[in-house]
């Protein structure tokens, strides 16, 4: 507030009215016709006369004020201040000498340097592992018989294909050393489109089928047309008058009207390196089994099995059920169950020993369509797979009866109406798990 302010206005210059005070360092107010005042601010409070602590500031002159008896009057130029002594007007704090690096901050800028180097290493071990990885996947073209691969936001239908085709060290002791290999086991994986249920659904291999013509390319890169075959067993729909993947694909489309997305072909090897990569799997008995033609032994109960064991154990036939496909499709349901839970087990996941040989055993024992040959491809489809409840994925398989043209059955057909209330379930993306539960629930009300 100003002279102009307070009713002293006359003729001063409001801007000589703010004047240096040299003990504080700082402007202050005065008013001319203020009384006389000592050259110091008075006590606070207030000067005689009414004054306050800003009408007692001097007057901004060139000459050192007069001096006050009794008082030492402080030479309006600002001191320099002595030694350690602060500036008058500032905060007081010193400005903290430039202090020379640290060991500790040297070490720790070393250590982080060495800890980028370790990370830009890793990344590159990563990448070049992963580029093995990728030239470890065999691939084949799916010959436009697919949908053109699987899609996050639909329901996803893989085909498993298990072909006994005696490649690989130590499989020529199974006999049929020569054979091209059929599709032996096969499987129909349906994931739901909200990925809450799974079913996974066997074709036996001596189902009489309808095999179409197959447009199929050939190591030349050209696209040669397989005459199909008409009641043929399903089995011959691989490695037989040079019949790829692609072509089980048609006729498993030709047989349940369900366009698979991508394929996986498994030989022997992939059984024995899968389960041995993951330590084994667990399976149980209810009888004892010997049979000299899988060489499988066990005794009834429970028991881990791997590597060759495994490859024995699905194989296996004479010795369980009927002694048929039939029978060894049961235990093959059981076999992949078992694998699946210890794919999805803790013990698996958390093991980077055990994922490291699993993902090496997976992309050299497992052939895949042109669709799914990259790492990154292959572990979209898992994450999607992942996602699925165990406890909601149903084993069945394709109603059939025997076929009723052989006096002495030795091959199977359709069983039509069970058959046909299958596909459309699976078509339609309806759960089995539901299904069950529903006809149980209906089962204890009656």
């Amino acid at each position: 507030m100003d002279a102009q302010g307070r009713g002293r206005a006359e003729d001063i210059d409001p801007a000589d009215q703010w004047v240096l005070n040299p003990v504080t360092g700082e402007y202050e107010l005065r008013l001319a016709p203020s009384a006389p005042q000592s050259p110091l601010p008075g006590p606070r409070g207030g000067t005689p006369g009414g004054a306050d602590a800003a009408d007692a500031a001097p007057r901004r002159t060139a000459q050192a004020p007069a001096a006050v008896p009794g008082r030492t009057v402080p030479d309006p130029r600002r001191p320099r201040p002595g030694p350690g002594q602060p500036t008058p007007g500032r905060s007081g704090r010193r400005r903290p000498a430039k202090k020379k690096r640290s060991t500790g901050r040297r070490i720790l800028l070393w250590g982080g340097g060495t800890m980028a180097f370790l990370v830009l290493g890793t990344a590159a071990t990563g990448y070049f592992y992963l580029e093995h990885l990728n030239g470890n996947i065999k691939s084949a073209p799916d010959d436009g018989a697919s949908t053109g691969g699987f899609q996050k936001d639909k329901a996803i239908n893989i085909l498993l294909i298990g072909t006994d085709k005696r490649t690989g060290a130590g499989n020529e002791g199974y006999g049929d050393a020569g054979s091209a290999g059929h599709a032996d086991t096969t499987i129909l994986l349906h994931v739901a489109k909200d990925r809450s249920n799974a079913t996974a659904l066997s074709i036996p291999r001596d189902l009489i089928v309808d095999i179409p013509d197959c447009p199929t390319t050939q190591e030349d890169g050209s696209t040669k047309v397989i005459p199909g075959s008409a009641d043929a067993r399903f089995n011959m729909s691989l490695g037989q008058d040079g019949r790829t993947p692609s072509c089980t694909m048609r006729t498993v489309t030709e047989l349940t009207g369900i366009t698979p997305d991508n394929f996986m072909v498994a030989d022997f090897n992939a059984v024995k390196t899968l389960t041995s990569a993951v330590g084994g799997v667990e399976v149980c008995l209810a009888k004892d089994i010997d049979d000299p033609d899988s060489h499988l032994k066990l005794s009834a109960g429970t028991h881990t099995i791997k590597g060759e064991q495994a490859l024995a154990f699905v194989r296996t036939r004479h010795s369980v059920g009927f002694g048929g496909d039939l029978s060894r499709i049961g235990i093959q349901q059981q076999f992949l169950s078992a694998l699946m839970r210890k794919l999805k087990s803790n013990d698996t996941l958390t093991s980077p020993s055990k994922m490291v040989k699993l993902a090496e055993a997976g992309t050299e024992a497992l052939t895949v369509d042109a669709k799914l040959d990259s790492i990154g491809k292959l572990k979209d489809l898992g994450l999607e797979l992942g996602k699925l409840n165990m406890k909601n994925l149903t084993f069945t398989t394709v109603p059939v009866i025997d076929n009723p043209a052989e006096k002495v059955p030795t091959t199977v057909v359709l069983k039509e109406g069970p058959a046909a209330q299958v596909f459309d379930m699976i078509r339609n993306d309806i759960s089995f798990t539901e299904v069950e539960k529903k006809e149980k629930a209906e089962k204890k009300k009656e």
